[in-house]
């Protein structure tokens, strides 16, 4: 029963979904604060290039450490590339979207992760680890719900983790609640005594790690070999799940899904003999994207699910 078509493009959906629900959980939170970080490709980029460099470094030692010191690295490096666009959009108050794009450029697939992989020469190799799943509590091999939940990696498990543990922060706690002030009101937040700059420097610092450890899923998980450009556009669509979820963790989870199995689905069609054009396939997350913004801008908005008031615009006291 595992074989199924439908088991198969599950399970696929939840591979490629995974790094759409970390990157889209961390810009979900900059953007809660008021910061617009465009920049989520590249910083995907830097972190699927460092990862991979890392885990290829580290030849001696159980694998779980240099899986485990490979994400970090993107981590570490997701938060220094987005160190820069804070200080660049929160100290000097520079426009969000131009600088967003301006790190993009220079991150991006003809940028630093490209001279990274040449440098590096990482395309000449296969990567010596990968994300193993875990096969929790030997039930693995359960019909559908098996491969579905028992037997993922542990960023998958992560995001579910990281996704509830945001709705939660968001709607729970007095942090959450001083957040969601300062990305509709930073004036009256600080009037009240909240630290803006201080929170939308955490919670986009924040942001960057997370698209940083999605960057990896890529380079750990999703594929095992080093290409220019291997995130392919997923920083962008995290970009509009943010929107389409219309700033909620849970809609992002199923939008991230939805996307999975459709960026899936032309490679899957494939291995079981299917004779389509990939470019057909391709393009679907894609235009799948583009049909969803344009509904989310019309009929769904009238639910008065916006974006945070003061997304995008500097904060003055």
């Amino acid at each position: 029963m595992n074989d199924l078509l439908v088991v198969t493009l599950l399970a696929s959906g939840i591979l490629y979904g995974t790094p759409l629900i970390i990157a889209g959980i961390g810009e979900l939170l900059a953007e809660r604060s008021g910061v617009l970080n465009l920049s989520v490709e590249g910083i995907m980029l830097m972190g699927a290039a460092t990862a991979f460099w890392t885990s290829q470094s580290i030849t001696e030692g159980p694998s779980w450490l240099a899986l485990t010191a490979a994400i970090l690295v993107g981590a570490f490096v997701g938060i220094l590339v987005a160190l820069i666009l804070t200080f660049s959009v929160i100290t000097m108050r520079a426009n969000q979207v131009v600088s967003g794009l301006a790190l993009l450029i220079f991150c991006g697939p003809l940028g630093l992760s490209n001279y990274l992989g040449t440098v590096g020469n990482l395309a000449s190799s296969t990567g010596q680890h990968r994300l193993p799943k875990l096969d929790l509590f030997g039930l693995g091999d359960l019909a559908v719900v098996g491969p579905l939940i028992f037997n993922q990696d542990v960023l998958v498990y992560f995001s579910w983790i990281l996704t509830i543990g945001a709705g939660f922060y968001l709607t729970k706690t007095r942090a959450g609640l001083h957040l969601r002030a300062v990305g509709e009101e930073p004036n009256a937040a600080d009037a009240m005594g909240v630290n803006v700059v201080a929170y939308r420097y955490f919670h986009t610092l924040l942001g960057g790690a997370l698209a940083g450890v999605a960057g990896a899923y890529y380079s750990l998980s999703i594929s095992v070999n080093w290409v220019n450009n291997i995130t392919a556009g997923a920083g962008w669509i995290a970009i509009a799940l943010v929107i389409l979820a219309f700033w909620r963790p849970l809609f992002v989870v199923i939008g991230a899904y939805l996307f999975g199995v459709v960026t899936s689905l032309g490679f899957t069609l494939q291995a079981l003999g299917f004779k389509l054009p990939a470019e057909l396939f391709s393009s679907l997350p894609y235009l799948l994207t583009l049909f969803a913004v344009i509904l989310a801008s019309g009929r769904l908005s009238k639910f008065n699910l916006k974006a945070p008031a003061a997304l995008g615009l500097p904060f003055r006291r």
